[in-house]
């Protein structure tokens, strides 16, 4: 359980987290490819792609490329927040404040009256080179605070909150300034500076609570305790019949649409929409090769989009959908239902700490899937 609360803590945003998911591969011995780059896949291998900063897939490639299976789970690490605008200074009184926008669906309250900070990564000028650097202020550096009972005697009766006004955090006196403020953080010239995405993050760090220990508290549950131990998953399972495929997104919680999104697309594993696609899962899903279907199937955490969907429909193979509050197995006619009453159910308040999944046995807690 400290190891899930150590990758939590230091998986402040999704680009933080995706290099602790590479140092968890890497000391694996899993090979990073680069999509640029043209490559040799091997049998019983192990390998990785990293797309964005902010995604990551990872896959072991099977003995039999002609007589396999696929074994899929899926995460994201993007987590709801409140990301940084470009022309961020506000003066307001005597006060500096940041401009910020709402990312995904942050619950507005847990961002009151407690330390704050800023994390994400910059893109800098250096030696007539543009370089991607990873920002992490780490220190108690913002607040947005509630107003006192004094000014709003309805404040245990429910607020709804303006974003726009109710959740601008304060950064200090009229003279704080980010920009130059993330100059010094980086050792660079203010005009170094091309382009960052900071976000806003609890500095609360997780712990385990209960009378039994039997629960734990964390900020960014959703979705980076799935990330942390789908993998732990994937790295413990050894089917060497089957193409074994960890892979966490980005932009799952702005719904999966913009550009960078595309790596979400099923495409991503099993088509040639982008440069050096990995061969060998366009092989293993090729209608000619793809002969032992029924034992596939795909682990997927939060949410499946419509192509998932679809795809599972061409394929035949089903799709376990864990969300917050139950399981469902969507069959490969996209028709919902609950699933096998042997399937482990848990509430949100669920026991984490031997929470992981073997996919060479295809169980989850202990469970058949």
């Amino acid at each position: 359980m400290e190891d899930l609360l150590n990758f939590l803590a230091a998986a402040k945003t999704q680009y933080h987290a995706v290099r602790k998911l590479k140092e968890m591969l890497d000391k694996e011995g899993f090979k990073e490819l680069n999509e640029e780059e043209t490559y040799e896949l091997n049998p019983l291998e192990k390998y990785y792609i990293i797309r964005n900063s902010s995604s990551i897939m990872a896959f072991k490639t099977p003995k039999n490329i002609n007589d396999t299976y696929l074994k899929i789970v899926a995460s994201h690490t993007d987590s709801p927040t409140l990301k940084v605008k470009p022309n961020n200074k506000l003066i307001l009184d005597q006060y500096s404040s940041l401009n910020v926008e709402v990312y995904g669906g942050p619950i507005y309250s847990s961002f009151f009256d407690r330390p704050l900070s800023l994390a994400g990564r910059a893109y800098i000028k250096k030696n007539d080179k543009i370089l991607e650097t990873l920002v992490d202020f780490d220190s108690d550096l913002l607040v947005i605070p509630n107003e006192c009972i004094h000014f709003n005697r309805e404040v245990n009766s429910g607020k709804n909150y303006n974003a726009q006004i109710d959740l601008i955090p304060l950064l200090g006196n009229k003279d704080a300034d980010l920009n130059k403020m993330l100059a010094a953080n980086l050792k660079v010239r203010e005009d170094d500076i091309l382009s960052f995405d900071l976000q806003v993050y609890n500095r609360y760090r997780g712990s385990i609570i209960g009378a039994n220990k039997e629960y734990f508290m964390a900020p960014q549950i959703d979705n980076l305790e799935s990330a942390y131990l789908t993998l732990k998953g994937f790295l413990d399972g050894n089917d060497d019949e089957a193409l074994n495929i960890y892979v966490s997104f980005d932009n799952e919680e702005v719904g999966s649409s913009d550009f960078v999104s595309r790596i979400r697309d099923v495409d991503f594993l099993i088509a040639n929409k982008y440069p050096n696609e990995i061969q060998i899962i366009n092989d293993v899903v090729d209608k000619q090769k793809y002969k032992r279907v029924t034992p596939s199937y795909v682990i997927c955490f939060d949410t499946i989009d419509p192509k998932s969907l679809e795809a599972s429909k061409s394929l035949n193979i089903p799709i376990v959908l864990i969300d917050k509050s139950k399981y469902k197995k969507y069959d490969s006619d996209l028709t919902a239902s609950q699933i096998r009453s042997d399937m482990y159910y848990t509430p949100q308040t669920i026991d984490y700490r031997d929470a992981t999944f073997n996919l060479t046995e295809d169980t989850y807690q202990g469970k058949k899937l």
